[in-house]
């Protein structure tokens, strides 16, 4: 039976569907001019800002046209605020909000970040409508945390269905 594959090979007659799957016969695909990624999403830009002491600034990213961000604060060490999807009506799979923390003289002196994934598993308690919008709390890295005055935030990953 031509095209069966692992998914489907109990149904082939005297196949096992415990064998091993020989891996030389699948596809390899190859991006010439792409550069494999090196480490975890950052958020170009950040070393360029200089917000105002005590104030949340915004670098601008690849998603900029998909959210909206608001109650942007910035006290004791901690950005908080919280971003909604204004590109369609859908859950909220993978996020990433990067936070530079800057001094009083605006030099950027660390980041961290705050990721959201989906729970897939979890009973979500409410009917119609995907809740779109997300609160983010980044803290600082606590040998930072005194020196913070201000920061700015960026989104580098922003997944929805």
């Amino acid at each position: 039976m031509a095209g069966v594959s692992a998914a489907c090979a109990e149904d082939a007659p005297g196949s096992d569907p415990l064998a091993v799957v020989d891996p030389s016969g699948a596809a390899v695909t190859s991006f010439p001019d792409l550069d494999a990624p090196t480490g975890e999403p950052g958020q170009e830009g950040l070393a360029a800002v200089r917000p105002e002491p005590g104030s949340v600034g915004v670098v601008p990213g690849p998603f900029d046209d998909r959210f909206t961000l608001d109650r942007l604060q910035v006290a004791r060490g901690v950005v908080t605020g919280r971003l909604t999807v204004t590109s369609d009506v859908s859950d909220l799979l993978e996020l990433e909000v990067v936070a530079g923390f800057y001094d009083a003289a605006g030099e950027l002196i660390g980041t961290s970040s705050w990721v959201h994934h989906l729970d897939e598993s979890a009973e979500h308690g409410h009917t119609g409508p995907p809740d779109e919008s997300v609160s983010f709390r980044i803290v600082a890295p606590p040998a930072l945390r005194e020196r913070v005055t201000s920061a700015a935030v960026g989104v580098p990953v922003l997944v929805n269905e």
